[in-house]
């Protein structure tokens, strides 16, 4: 696929600029990969549009006359990109703006970025720094709408929290959808860190027990003893201590959905009890010989192989059979890679809200396509929960910096700790130490190999490649064609 034939990537730009050749070169520069451009020659017509219209990137000169072009008269416009920048904001809250500059201007425009300016550009333009800049902008919409529409459905289906943009993701929501409306049991399986309380969340909010109660229990590190008390309960007098009776998690859950996790880890004598509850559905307390109906719906998760523990006499086989009415399997970060970049940025939303004294005053640090790149070709061996780690970790820093007047905070490489910074071993198919060294290794080979690598980090997605490797797709394209590359 060509620039010219972007179809789902074509923006609709407007143009704020006085100079009428300087305008059309622009608007050129960008109708070739596809983008629909509306070029008026100042402020006044600028608002006009700004009123009427619907932009994705608004692309302005900091300097022009405020009265709509030559033939107005010219009044101070040194801020009149300014004003144009400050209307975006309030009527078209979900463009960009791009600032174009003379040197001279460099210092007000870096003060733009307080009023929410996307980046400046410097004169005379270089076209296809210019396209790129007003490319990724527009991706940067692009994305934004893509997924503000898909947690409105995410959460509209009661899957609030889960990122799925990838395909096994979304395969496992189809699956949650279609198994959640019945009372069938629920196993969740898969690393530790992958999501699988929240998963099993979405079986309760999209059952038809959404309105009852939704107890969870860790089975991990209990004892046999106690562990029994916390399921079924028991009655006063039952053991030392026990002045008065409790229900266990069964009876408090009943009518409603009981997740287990780590389920895995239950301890043998216990898994036979669990089956007798789960077959029955009664639970005796402790210390009672009366039996208790209970109507709940069974949801358990463990990242242990069941199979294997079965096969080593560490869990009942006919206690598997009961609880795997259905099995839900959540793959490991790192194999879902296209889901890392949307976590990331909602990872530095949520813990930008955290930071600020109130809503007002959130600042959503950026994130640099290098420190983005990184994030997305780590391995991630404690999955989502390492990643909201250290996510956090960064935006703590990037906000907490000091930082020129107007400029941004940024997330950039250098805020992504040592352990993950360092790693190369993730999806390296070469062997170890294939890149401890580029000495002797031709221009051309190493070329070939960062755009091999990096078309294998977009998972194919050319167009994100060439962004990343910052040259021009129809560059990439010609560079696939002359080494061979698929």
């Amino acid at each position: 696929m060509t620039e010219q034939d972007r179809p789902n990537l074509a923006a609709q730009v407007l143009i704020v600029e006085d100079e009428e050749e300087h305008a059309d070169v622009m608007a050129e520069a960008l109708r070739k990969p596809g983008h629909v451009c509306t070029v008026v020659g100042g402020v006044a017509q600028a608002l006009e549009e700004l009123r009427l219209g619907s932009f994705d990137v608004i692309v302005t000169d900091l300097r022009m006359p405020t009265s709509g072009g030559k033939s107005g008269v010219a009044t101070d416009g040194a801020d009149a990109g300014l004003k144009v920048l400050e209307s975006a904001r309030t009527l078209q809250p979900n463009a960009e703006v791009v600032l174009v500059t003379a040197h001279g201007d460099v210092p007000t425009a870096r003060a733009a970025f307080k009023l929410g300016a996307y980046d400046f550009i410097q004169k005379p333009l270089d076209l296809e720094v210019f396209r790129n800049l007003v490319n990724r902008a527009a991706e940067t919409v692009l994305l934004r709408h893509q997924n503000d529409r898909l947690k409105a459905e995410l959460d509209q289906a009661g899957f609030e929290g889960i990122v799925a943009q990838s395909e096994p993701m979304r395969k496992v929501l189809r699956m949650i959808k279609t198994i959640a409306p019945s009372n069938i049991p629920v196993l969740i399986t898969g690393e530790s860190g992958t999501g699988k309380e929240l998963i099993a969340q979405a079986v309760h909010r999209n059952s038809k027990r959404a309105d009852q109660r939704y107890v969870t229990f860790n089975c991990a590190g209990q004892s046999e003893s106690l562990l029994e008390d916390q399921l079924f309960g028991h009655v006063r007098g039952a053991f030392t201590g026990a002045d008065k009776d409790r229900a266990g998690v069964f009876e408090y859950a009943d009518g409603g959905t009981l997740f287990l996790d780590e389920i895995g880890d239950m301890p043998m004598a216990m898994q036979a009890k669990l089956l007798r509850v789960l077959e029955s559905g009664e639970v005796v307390r402790l210390g009672s010989n009366e039996a208790r109906h209970t109507d709940v719906r069974f949801v358990s998760a463990t990242n242990r192989d069941l199979k294997t523990a079965i096969a080593a006499g560490q869990f009942r086989e006919d206690l598997f059979f009961r609880i795997k009415g259905s099995h839900v399997h959540l793959p490991a970060l790192r194999e879902r890679r296209e889901d890392i970049p949307p976590l990331v940025l909602y990872a530095c939303e949520r813990f930008a809200g955290e930071m600020a004294a109130k809503p007002a005053d959130v600042v959503i640090p950026r994130v640099t396509d290098s420190a983005m790149m990184r994030l997305t070709a780590y391995h991630w061996p404690g999955n989502i929960r390492q990643l909201m780690n250290v996510v956090q970790n960064m935006v703590v820093m990037a906000l907490g910096e000091e930082r020129p007047p107007g400029q941004g905070p940024t997330v950039e490489l250098r805020h992504i700790p040592e352990e993950v910074r360092a790693d190369h071993t993730a999806d390296n198919d070469e062997g170890p130490g294939a890149h401890a060294s580029l000495a002797g290794t031709s221009l051309e080979q190493i070329e070939k190999r960062a755009i091999r690598e990096t078309l294998r980090l977009t998972q194919g997605n050319r167009e994100h490649a060439a962004k990343l490797l910052g040259i021009g797709e129809r560059t990439l394209y010609r560079k696939l064609k002359e080494y061979g590359l698929r």
